[in-house]
């Protein structure tokens, strides 16, 4: 017996419902993938150069540099290194509200991953470059606590053949001399030692580079044509990047592939509990005319770049007002990892950090940039999914 003919009409839904199994609904734009895009780690450029420091990408002196970071007799008390505060095992950070070298300072340790992309340093912008921010540090009265000259006779007496083969002859000077009884020229000597020293450091921070994360894997999948994506994100956490990107606005500051426009911004957080009956900490209407004055910036004598190799920050000062309470975004890349958040540690966990904004309290000073943002207990929940898979 003949089996009935199937219609057109049939076949075709039936290669519709089909394809449709096959090819789900497309869950990101074409805006979105390119917003994605942005973010994924395959989209982070070469380090960019740092002609303030001629031995920035120099082998040699990173080796150095990271026996200069390491070295607890680089301070004031023999006790404090770089490490003491940025720990290799906590992302170069150490988890504490406030950063504790030979004495408790006011803010909290900045993570170092990434760092030789960053166009300004500290909380507040007062450096320019990572060797002039480890200079501020090794002198700096709470960090390393200690004088230039001290650390210059440390590397006389204990680095003097690794310094040399990098830099040259260290200075023919009395290193049992006080500073006070030296003149402008020897000074002057014990100063280039010093900024060797910290072109050093940043030489092996700029090998300190994120790696590959799950959204990372995720983005690199998608844009290889795979809607879905690896097995790396679930449900969740795609839904709290799309809340990231979209309904949130977190890409406004947290933006390019190490999740920072590395600019400062007011976000009203209020003061730490310890600054009550103290002055405010004005951020970087304070820092920034520092760093235009610092003797280590890169148009400074001790600086190896060109004048026309430096970035013009003039107009950063030039719109003080609006940096008044304003601190640096910081890399959200292993954030979720890393609590307390904020520049002094104000937010213990990242719920503390969302209910922040959204609430979005005034600026104990200056103006807050941001809006109150309305976040289900689920969207929260979905945001902090997402920003683990940002942990390498």
């Amino acid at each position: 017996m003949k089996k009935p003919a199937i219609g057109v009409g049939v076949l075709l839904l039936g290669l519709g419902v089909a394809l449709f199994v096959m090819r789900p609904p497309r869950l990101w734009s074409a805006t979105e993938l390119t917003q994605l895009r942005s973010l994924w780690i395959g989209s982070l450029p070469p380090l960019p150069p740092d002609p303030s420091n001629r031995v920035a990408d120099d082998a040699n002196a990173a080796a150095f540099g990271r026996k200069l970071f390491f070295d607890s007799r680089l301070s004031a008390n023999g006790y404090v290194s770089c490490a003491t505060c940025h720990r290799p095992n906590k992302a170069f950070q150490d988890g504490l509200p406030l950063g504790k070298g030979v004495r408790l300072t006011q803010r909290r340790t900045q993570a170092l991953v990434g760092i030789a992309y960053s166009p300004l340093l500290s909380w507040d912008g007062r450096k320019d470059s990572p060797w002039a921010q480890a200079l501020g540090a090794l002198e700096g009265q709470s960090e390393h606590g200690g004088h230039r000259f001290s650390y210059a006779r440390t590397i006389a007496y204990l680095y003097a053949a690794e310094y040399e083969s990098i830099f040259g002859p260290m200075p023919a000077l009395d290193w049992t001399v006080e500073w006070s009884q030296m003149n402008a020229a020897q000074q002057a000597a014990v100063t280039r030692v010093f900024v060797n020293m910290g072109k050093a450091v940043e030489a092996y921070e700029r090998t300190l580079l994120p790696k590959p994360t799950r959204f990372d894997a995720y983005v690199e999948a998608l844009l290889n044509g795979d809607r879905a994506g690896p097995d790396t994100m679930t449900t969740d956490e795609i839904a709290g990047l799309k809340l990231f990107i979209g309904k949130a606005a977190c890409v406004r500051c947290h933006n390019t592939p190490l999740f920072t426009d590395h600019q400062l911004h007011n976000t009203g957080v209020p003061p730490p509990d310890w600054r009550h009956g103290k002055p405010p900490d004005r951020g970087g209407v304070d820092g920034l005319p520092l760093m235009l004055e610092d003797e280590f910036g890169c148009k400074g004598r001790w600086s190896d770049a060109r004048s026309d190799q430096c970035t013009d920050r003039r107009q950063l000062v030039a719109g003080l007002e609006n940096q008044v309470g304003a601190f640096k975004t910081p890399s959200l890349r292993g954030a979720a990892s890393r609590p307390p958040y904020m520049h002094a540690g104000q937010c213990a966990t990242l719920e503390d950090v969302l209910n922040h904004y959204r609430t979005a309290p005034d600026a104990p000073i200056g103006r807050s940039e941001i809006q109150p943002r309305t976040f289900s207990g689920e969207e929260m929940r979905q945001l902090i999914a997402f920003l683990k898979t940002l942990a390498d």
